[in-house]
């Protein structure tokens, strides 16, 4: 059995940088798939995250190709990633283990300047690392041949099926040489993965370290049963409660709205908090990522997208306020602590509308999960954290009582004209009807008595003032008998 990483036969500036980085024992992905790939074989992985299958690809092609020259526009190999944080990964394992070799790599991913690429692929690139639909758009612009492609790697190829991503990737396999070598890996295998491994791969050599869907055994699981209003409250006590033990953590939610409003709520109850989701610019997602590995923030809350691109060794803790809609994705979000030989722990929060995603969720895992029970929590209350967070709401009003507030505010007017009326019939003043003290009051029919004004008689189509009437008109404009009653109110 191979022991160290010069046992797989890698060169002398690999083993120099892997030296660097602190390791001296390949993980067991790494002891099967680097031979076969210096051997120029076709390989199809099956690894969870969190098991050294990046390196199992970037070593051997590094070492493949220190011998050689890429010409412009020309790559000579392409590593294609579901996600942008995973390619940024991806690239920088390439930084650290090829220093000692002179190679040229371009990262093309969304949220990026076109400029700043094409300057890259002009200059000729030994490593071409991309997402699927950036590398689409500079093919379509004539930046990028795959003609000359020697190596194309699909990494996380079940990540590539749930995004949509596979049709986007045949027709970047189409534009390729049939003769190459495929390197195909993914967390899990479904039916649907090997349908695409027929079609991609020739003969390849199938290589599975653990079970698909399984978890690491260096994570510790529990769960806790909560409502949903009190989920943000429970998750600020385990925080709390695990203390010291709790190095940093990442917190996962379903969507990307649940994702800013915690962000919004932990950072007003002043945890050091970060958020990270699809929507986000592309620099302010590396910004939060560069600080959650410095440790400035030292919780970085996550939707589904980050799952899979993040390989930081050092997470301590992974929290679920939602349990995932696809089980699958349980074992990349806790996949995500208890790396590289760590202790890790992973909590979920469970609701009764979870029942069948969490049965689900232990089905695939197929060992019991550990229920904490919380002192003094009461599931059934609102959090009144969350209480307070809400923005302030008009309160709701019926019918009746806009109704009601009408007749309150006509009240005063209504009162001002009974005492009018008043005035009029002291015995003490003799007011004459032409004297009222109200104009408006007096044009305007009296319908608090049920007494309608007779109309006067319409003027006909042809009749019609002359210019020498309207001169004469002395009656102020808005309140001539001629004006329609509507005008008149």
């Amino acid at each position: 059995m191979t022991e160290t990483f010069a046992d797989l036969g890698l060169g002398e500036g690999i083993l120099r940088a892997v030296a660097d980085a602190g390791y001296t024992k390949p993980t067991p992905i790494q002891q099967k798939a680097i031979p076969y790939v210096l051997m120029g074989r076709d390989i199809l992985g099956c690894a969870q995250t969190g098991t050294g299958k990046t390196a199992s690809f970037t070593l051997p092609m590094i070492d493949i190709l220190a011998q050689g020259r890429a010409r412009a526009r020309m790559p000579r190999t392409v590593i294609l990633e579901p996600t942008r944080e995973l390619a940024a990964q991806v690239a920088e394992n390439f930084d650290t283990y090829g220093k000692y070799n002179k190679l040229t790599m371009a990262l093309l991913i969304g949220g990026v300047s076109f400029n700043e690429q094409e300057k890259l692929l002009d200059r000729g690139v030994d490593v071409l690392i991309a997402t699927p639909g950036r590398l689409l758009d500079h093919c379509e612009r004539g930046k990028v041949m795959l003609t000359d492609t020697k190596v194309l790697v699909i990494d996380e190829a079940d990540r590539m099926l749930d995004m949509g991503f596979i049709p986007d990737v045949e027709r970047i396999v189409g534009l390729m040489p049939v003769i190459r070598q495929t390197l195909m890996f993914s967390a899990t295998m479904p039916p649907e993965i090997k349908k695409l491994a027929d079609k991609f791969l020739m003969n390849p050599k199938e290589m599975a370290v653990d079970p698909p869907s399984s978890t690491a055994d260096t994570v510790e699981q529990a769960f806790v049963s909560v409502s949903s209003r009190s989920k943000r409250k429970t998750l600020r006590d385990l925080i709390d409660r695990e203390g010291d033990a709790l190095k940093n953590a990442l917190i996962f939610c379903n969507r990307k709205r649940e994702v800013a409003d915690l962000f919004t709520s932990l950072q007003k109850a002043g945890y050091p908090v970060g958020a990270l989701h699809g929507d986000m610019d592309q620099y302010k997602r590396m910004e939060w990522l560069e600080k959650f590995r410095n440790g400035d923030v030292t919780i970085l809350i996550c939707s589904d997208v980050a799952a899979r691109g993040l390989d930081i060794s050092t997470v301590s803790h992974v929290f679920n306020v939602d349990v995932p809609n696809n089980s699958e994705d349980y074992v990349h979000r806790i996949g995500r602590t208890g790396r590289a030989g760590r202790l890790g722990k992973s909590i979920t929060l469970v609701t009764k509308e979870d029942d069948k995603l969490w049965a689900a969720v232990k089905k695939m895992v197929g060992k019991d999960i550990p229920e904490i029970k919380m002192d003094g929590s009461a599931p059934s209350s609102e959090d009144p954290a969350e209480t307070e967070e809400r923005s302030p709401r008009r309160p709701s009003r019926s019918r009746s009582s806009r109704g009601a507030d009408k007749s309150s505010k006509s009240a005063p007017s209504k009162k001002a004209a009974d005492t009018e009326e008043t005035v009029q019939q002291s015995p003490d003043r003799d007011v004459s009807e032409s004297e009222t003290p109200n104009k408006e009051a007096s044009n305007k029919p009296d319908r608090s008595r049920g007494k309608k004004e007779p109309r006067k008689p319409r003027r006909g189509r042809g009749e019609h003032h002359d210019i020498g009437e309207l001169d004469e008109m002395t009656v102020p404009f808005g309140q001539s008998d001629q004006l329609p009653a509507f005008l008149r109110r």
